[in-house]
């Protein structure tokens, strides 16, 4: 199924450093196993906070602008043609940042494996999907977001 960018309204995303529009693509054009997204980041804001995936591999292809990249390998430039592959795992860390005068507009692909979970090590979480992988619009069966700190014993209240 085909769509075209300009048909689709924008989703706000702006919550403390994170600020960004999104246009998801895959969904409206009925992606299952491949998800694609438009995002523009207006300067002097941030993407996602840094994370990798442990089931879904993603990858950024900037389509305008300039900005920095954060990796698990430190912070690299980027610009306007540059591809950049996220494998699974510690290795696929990321987060966008415009830290330029213009509008940093690129398109965010990922796996839609499910289920998947999420760490972030800025903060020590981890969030859990299942049923629907993150960013699919399904309902989930499993979902939730948690310190990597308050894990317990298996035994722990099992009779």
């Amino acid at each position: 199924m085909r769509v075209n960018e300009a048909d689709l309204d924008w989703e706000t995303v702006d919550r403390g450093e994170t600020g960004f529009r999104r246009k998801r693509l895959a969904t409206a054009a009925g992606g299952d196993r491949l998800g694609c997204s438009l995002y523009e980041l207006p300067p002097g804001e941030k993407s996602w906070p840094f994370h990798f995936h442990t089931g879904n591999e993603e990858a950024v292809y900037v389509l305008a602008g300039a900005g920095q990249l954060r990796t698990a390998d430190g912070v690299e430039s980027l610009r306007s043609g540059d591809y950049v592959a996220f494998p699974v795992g510690s290795d696929g860390a990321h987060r966008v940042v415009n830290d330029g005068d213009d509008p940093l507009r690129y398109l965010a692909v990922s796996t839609m494996n499910d289920p998947d979970v999420t760490v972030y090590p800025d903060s020590g979480k981890i969030g859990v999907y299942a049923g629907s992988p993150p960013g699919g619009d399904d309902p989930r069966t499993v979902e939730g977001y948690y310190r990597r700190d308050d894990d317990v014993d298996y035994w722990l209240d099992e009779g």
